[in-house]
């Protein structure tokens, strides 16, 4: 149990195997960490799940199924899946971790699924631009934004359904992605099958499943998910007080860079004058993992690590290091990455009230025998 409370008990549900549940409806399942130390790309069945509403359909009839396409557009028009298989194919490596990742850790503590580091995840992700879509149905002059909703509905009427917006520009860069494939497998129906949006570099709030509905808009989007939920400060790092008032609130957006040690767990047992690798996982955030530097004395000194292969600037990059403890007692082991645009992880947690954005240094502590 590694938060003061909440269920941390593992579940299995279609089309997945063990995942750590955190809550049944609607569903949130937390990738188990080890999983993080078999490779680069985790696999279908032990991807995190998050959903926000709680009426998901549990089948799709792939042949009736609909992509509509409207709003400030020449010709709105309706795609099936078909159509979108039979357009040019593209192929991208990308993180996608919840906003929301490693709230479980916050001080003080916050509302929301108390996660850990689990709620995060690399594929190969296979699909369409984005930029393909909307150039089929002609976007007009004045756009602004292009909004993103899917097939999941609330239980009452009043519930806000769930959409979130790009601005056009990013929308149309050519890295915004439809996609339909996963790892070279089809999308699990937890994971958005038939299509979900890949947003790369962000939030996976942003990255919408069962997408079905693209709305492409004249003025700036209002609805309850982008102006009221997922708002972070408008300052480096997205921190705040938590005693601040008044502070200005802007939309989650783009990620931050990331490292975690995952062959070795907190409080492990090593052997004394035996050399150790120390290999883990690191990502960009919004770019490239530039270098990822490692500590055995708590931050007291930094050495650079070896980097494994290169999947893309959005992807999970390998790193490893060769550690003795030479001395009885006791190591904290420290990773930091920093990205290609020189960002580097903070030594000290960020907080909000959110819960958002945690990308402090971690730590894993271990005893020599």
């Amino acid at each position: 149990m590694p938060f003061e409370n909440g269920r941390r008990e593992l579940v299995r549900l279609p089309q997945k195997s063990e995942m750590i549940l955190q809550r049944e409806r609607p569903p949130l399942l937390e990738t188990p960490f080890e999983v993080f130390d078999k490779g680069v790309f985790t696999p279908n069945d032990q991807f995190f799940v998050r959903w926000h509403l709680p009426v998901i359909p549990t089948s799709i009839d792939v042949d009736t199924f609909r992509l509509r396409v409207d709003g400030h557009v020449r010709t709105p028009a309706e795609f099936t899946l078909k159509e979108i298989l039979h357009q040019q194919q593209v192929e991208l490596a990308a993180v996608n971790q919840c906003s929301g990742n490693s709230r479980g850790f916050s001080s003080p503590r916050v509302p929301g699924g108390q996660w850990g580091n689990g709620a995060m995840g690399n594929a190969l992700w296979t699909g369409v631009t984005l930029k393909s879509i909307l150039d089929r149905a002609g976007v007009l002059p004045g756009a602004v934004q292009v909004r993103f909703g899917g097939l999941d509905t609330g239980e009452v009427p009043e519930t806000p359904v769930f959409r979130k917006s790009l601005t056009i520009d990013h929308a149309m860069d050519g890295e915004v992605m439809v996609a339909y494939g996963m790892n070279g497998a089809q999308l699990p129906l937890l994971n958005g099958f038939p299509l979900r949006l890949i947003v790369p570099g962000w939030y996976s709030t942003y990255w919408v499943k069962m997408l079905s509905h693209i709305e492409v808009l004249d003025k700036p989007d209002d609805n309850f998910w982008m102006h009221t939920a997922y708002l972070i400060p408008d300052t480096p790092g997205g921190t705040m007080e938590p005693v601040a008032k008044g502070v200005k609130m802007v939309p989650i957006n783009r990620m931050v860079p990331r490292s975690f040690i995952t062959n070795l767990r907190d409080n492990a047992t090593v052997r004394r004058g035996v050399p150790i690798e120390v290999r883990g996982i690191a990502f960009g955030g919004d770019t490239g993992v530039k270098s990822v530097a490692f500590s055995s004395d708590a931050g007291a000194s930094w050495q650079n690590t070896t980097l494994g292969n290169d999947y893309g600037r959005y992807s999970f990059r390998r790193w490893q290091i060769s550690f003795v403890p030479t001395q009885p007692g006791t190591y904290k082991l420290m990773a930091n990455a920093t990205n290609s645009n020189s960002l580097s992880q903070p030594a000290t947690s960020t907080w909000n009230p959110g819960g958002f954005m945690r990308n402090v240094i971690e730590q894993v502590t271990v005893h020599t025998a």
